[in-house]
């Protein structure tokens, strides 16, 4: 599944850093928070917490169906009585028995998409271990109508009751007498609801070429709501093999994992026909999949024959062009990386209107939202053409890594989601290197991992995760972006090919199976030879990181270095007792050869002394060249003074040009240097040309900016912004050269976005001038000019300006082109138009998913904005709590809305609303941003007179 932050954002890769550069809404910047992806609990269960149901005869289906929809929610208003002031607490938790497990599911469904509901029919076999006279099965928002079982060779054994418990979403199935060992079939009959919250099995809004509103049926299973679509074992270690029937309006496409082996007309219903599925491999229930609707598609063949098909919404086939060619690249990529070939006949890839991840890796048949599959070749922005790549290079990883071989259980959810977002660089970088794209992931995954893992309120890659409303809080960027930055580690540690050796290891014995952490580093292990396990559970088993502190001494012709470890806290370095340690490989490369190690080690203890022969006085020495290693460096005054003329001749490789900048600006944060020394070691990248670099000092003084938003001398901050981005603002110009390529564009879009917001004067006039040419049709703006066009001209616009891209979101056909503009629409300033954008924000005309980004660009953009977005969302709390269900998307709105402030009491304030409003799901999120605010705070109080003494001395003329 797609979640984390999104990269290669036309106004900056930063992707916004564990979430705190929200000040800066960067174009498609603003997609990547918001592409994460459903979540399994929410407050929508039914009162009742065990209702007992006799199933002497079938219930009539309609009267089940009334019943179904007539089942009230629990409100905050309910959950408050009941605990006025706590935060949630974790909750016992029970796995579900052993006793019968499935070995294959016959499914077949029938949805209602007039009245949104479906009919179920499970037939499932089954193995009973030992002889009980219940099953215990997962079962929510689904009613049941009758329940047999039938041992082999036996006569049917009704069932006498179904209790469900619905805090657990558990139902069990009492029989009269025990079943007996061996195996047999369980039949249930059942009807649910096509629901509304994009998670199960649910109902997606589109709009029919002719303009008519119509819906598809669609699923979302991870991580736990397949339980919402048919009664099962959802949990990730119990595989089965899967026979799909799906009953459809025979005018509509009817998908599912496997191919369609027979389709014929429904014998009750010459409307309708029934559409029978290859039986699936052995599979986890999160994975299951079927879509039902209308599309078009456009399909190709592998080099190593495998179809693959890219559905779009009608009439846009063509948008889907890009992706099937990523796709066929891909999966014989990845074959060849595995050495394992990929096991269906078929892979589905399709775009779904309402759908709150960015994807979701369902074996054969893999869900994308639009903006993450769909390309127009006129109408799409480089980033966007990236963005793809990168997601359909994740979900195509996860089809071996994932799906092959499952996680145990969602403590090992890491292994899924930080592989996929390692590899999916990988495969990008082969099928596109020209995007640099490794240089981009320290960017959007590495740096924004450290910044969140800095945080007291981390956790551990590897978190015990026992009820299923825990397992959403781990779908964050830790499991992501840390997960990804450590395999990147490891891969650099072991070395490429000991890598792939024992990838395919771990692939082929755990294949169809189910693995843990520690299989994967035994199976490295073995391939390597080295100490994998010893190594890695240092990274994985506890939270935090090390800053490296390096002082050097000249002995003769050598450089002895004094490296030591201690853990880095963004509120400065860990300094009590007991403080962890890591088993840290550190390479270290000189000026003689900025690319290539001299020499490497592994810090396995506190501190220790290396030599490095034949190092001269007049060179310098860089620890972690390429920027590898997790972790942050501190440099003696002497070793950072010979550093910085690598920076203004380059000398140093961008990805360690950009890493030794983060690292400083981290340290100012934590208090450790003052941010005055950071803003002068900015302004020696005035010649820098490489694009990520830009990206990456883009977004930290997008926070800056922030940061001072709160104080009298925020101008200054923007002058020092136009002082730093003009020379290659006027170096790149507006119009693209001839030669110029990918990096060129959206360096482009980046510094003109970033002068146009700093208000820069010959830079918005001409957005203005070409944003009043596109309106009237006169020269169209390329699609890599318009966020930093309609950013700069909404920045400093009035309500006219506003209307103008009302009526450009509203003439969209392209939901890019929607997006774009929702997300600099909070750039406006007026007070009266920032209400007027935030009640836009829960209007139709913005899809459930993206209300998100809208009231996050307002939160971003200014001081009034976040003070403004902050009171719609308590004002509000109730109708988006309840639209995303208590999910992921509402994490991503309390960042987003809140993470910005710096004055202490605004924690307090945050923390409070909580309390009172609870949302289980989102509870950590909660916990960093209040510990943001208040560092936020402290920074300002630390610097903030420092930071304007410098700024005014810029200013100040030469004497």
């Amino acid at each position: 599944m797609t979640q984390r932050a999104r990269g290669g954002a036309v106004f900056g890769l930063c992707a916004l850093r564990g979430e705190k550069c929200r000040s800066e809404p960067r174009g498609l910047q603003w997609m990547s928070l918001l592409l994460g992806r459903t979540v399994p609990l929410s407050f929508a269960h039914r009162v009742t917490a065990c209702r007992p149901s006799p199933v002497s005869g079938p219930a009539p289906l309609r009267a089940a169906l009334i019943k179904l929809r007539a089942i009230p929610t629990v409100t905050h208003s309910t959950v408050r009585r009941h605990n006025p002031t706590a935060m949630p607490e974790r909750r016992p938790f029970v796995r579900l028995p052993t006793d019968v497990y499935p070995v294959n599911y016959g499914l077949c469904l029938k949805p209602d998409l007039i009245d949104f509901t479906f009919e179920g029919k499970l037939e499932a076999l089954v193995e009973v271990t030992q002889a009980t006279n219940q099953i215990v099965m997962n079962c929510a928002d689904i009613d049941i109508i009758t329940a047999s079982f039938s041992p082999e060779g036996g006569d049917e054994i009704n069932a006498t009751g179904f209790n469900y418990q619905n805090e657990d979403e558990k139902v069990t199935l009492s029989f009269p007498s025990a079943l007996q060992k061996g195996s047999g079939a369980l039949k249930i009959d059942f009807v649910g609801e096509l629901n509304d919250k994009m998670k199960g099995f649910y109902r997606s809004k589109y709009t029919a070429p002719a303009g008519e509103v119509r819906y598809a049926a669609v699923t979302q299973f991870e991580a736990t709501d397949a339980r919402r679509a048919f009664p099962c074992w959802d949990e990730p270690a119990i595989k089965a093999t899967f026979d799909i029937t799906l009953i459809v309006p025979k005018d509509r496409v009817a998908l599912s994992n496997m191919n369609v082996i027979d389709r014929k007309p429904h014998p009750e219903d010459e409307n309708l026909v029934e559409v029978r599925f290859a039986t699936t491999p052995v599979m986890s229930t999160y994975l299951v999949a079927f879509v039902i609707g209308e599309y078009d598609f456009v399909e190709s063949q592998s080099s190593d024959g495998v179809t693959v098909r890219v559905y779009t919404p009608v009439g846009k086939a063509e948008q889907g062009k890009f992706a099937l060619e990523v796709a066929t690249k891909t999966l014989p990529f990845y074959k060849d990386y595995f050495s394992v070939p990929y096991p269906l006949p078929k892979i589905d890839l399709i775009a779904i209107a309402d759908f709150a991840a960015g994807a979701m890796e369902n074996w054969g048949l893999v869900t994308y939202r639009e903006t993450a599959l769909l390309i127009d070749p006129k109408n799409s922005c480089s980033s966007s053409r990236q963005w793809v790549a990168l997601v359909v290079g994740h979900e195509l990883a996860h089809q071996w890594f994932g799906n092959l071989v499952t996680m145990e259980w969602w403590t090992h959810l890491w292994l899924n989601e930080g592989f996929a977002s390692w590899i999916e660089y990988l495969c990008v970088d082969h099928c596109f290197p020209e995007y640099d794209i490794w240089t981009q992931f320290v960017s959007a995954d590495y740096t924004r991992a450290l910044d969140l893992d800095a945080l007291d309120s981390s956790h551990p890659i590897e978190v015990n995760v026992g009820h299923p409303s825990e397992v959403d809080e781990i779908f964050d960027a830790i499991s992501y972006s840390k997960g990804a930055s450590v395999i990147r580690m490891l891969h650099n540690y072991i070395g490429d090919e000991d890598f792939r050796k024992g990838m395919n290891a771990y692939l082929l014995k755990f294949q169809n199976k189910n693995a843990s952490t520690e299989d994967l580093w035994d199976c490295l292990e073995q391939a390597s030879g080295k100490p994998i396990a010893a190594v890695m559970s240092s990274w994985t088993k506890q939270m935090g990181f090390p800053i490296i502190v390096v002082d050097q001494e000249q002995q003769g012709d050598d450089r002895v270095l004094k490296i030591s470890q201690k853990k880095f806290c963004a509120s400065g370095p860990h300094d009590g007792e007991d403080c962890p340690s890591w088993m840290v490989p550190i390479s270290i490369c000189t000026s003689e050869d900025p690319k290539c190690s001299k020499l490497k080690v592994l810090l396995d203890r506190p501190e220790t002394s290396v030599t490095l022969s034949s190092v001269g006085p007049d060179q310098w020495v860089k620890i972690n060249p390429g920027t590898v290693g997790f972790y942050r460096i501190q440099y003696s005054s002497s070793m950072l003074e010979s550093l910085l003329p690598g920076v203004r001749d380059l000398s140093l490789q961008p990805v360690d040009r950009l890493g030794l900048q983060n690292d400083l600006f981290s340290l100012s944060r934590a208090g450790m240097i003052s941010t005055v020394e950071v803003l002068k070691l900015m302004e020696a990248f005035v010649n820098e040309p490489n694009y990520t670099v830009w990206s990456d000092l883009s977004c930290n003084l997008g926070v800056l900016s922030s940061l001072l938003s709160h104080t009298d001398f925020h101008e200054d901050i923007q002058e020092f912004i136009r002082d730093l981005f003009t020379p290659i603002g006027t170096e790149l110009g507006w119009d693209s050269k001839p030669g110029e390529g990918h990096l060129d564009a959206l360096l482009r879009g980046l510094v003109l976005g970033k002068l146009g917001k700093a208000g820069h004067k010959p830079t918005l006039e001409e957005a203005r001038r070409r944003f009043k040419e596109h309106v009237e049709g006169k020269q169209v703006l390329p699609a890599d000019l318009r966020s930093p066009v309609y950013l700069t001209v909404l920045k400093h616009g009035d309500s006219n300006t506003l209307d103008t891209m009302m009526k450009l979101h509203k003439q969209a056909d392209m939901q890019e082109e929607k997006n774009r503009i929702e997300r600099v629409l909070g750039a406006i300033s007026a007070p009266d138009l920032i209400q007027k954008v935030l009640t836009f924000a829960l209007s139709e005309d913005v899809r459930p998913q993206d209300t998100v980004s809208v009231i996050g660009g307002v939160a971003g953009s200014s001081k009034q904005g976040r003070k403004a977005a902050w009171k719609f969302v308590k004002d509000n709390w109730e109708e988006l709590y309840n639209r995303y269900q208590g999910g992921f998307l509402i994490s991503r709105l309390i960042k987003l809305t809140v993470d910005g402030f710096a004055v202490d009491k605004m924690a307090a304030e945050v923390k409070s609303f909580f309390e009172s409003h609870p949302a289980p799901a989102a509870e950590r999120t909660v916990q960093q941003c209040c510990e943001n605010i208040l560092l936020n705070a402290a920074w300002l109080k630390r610097d903030a007179d420092d930071i304007q003494q410098y700024l005014l001395r810029r200013r100040a003329p030469p004497v």
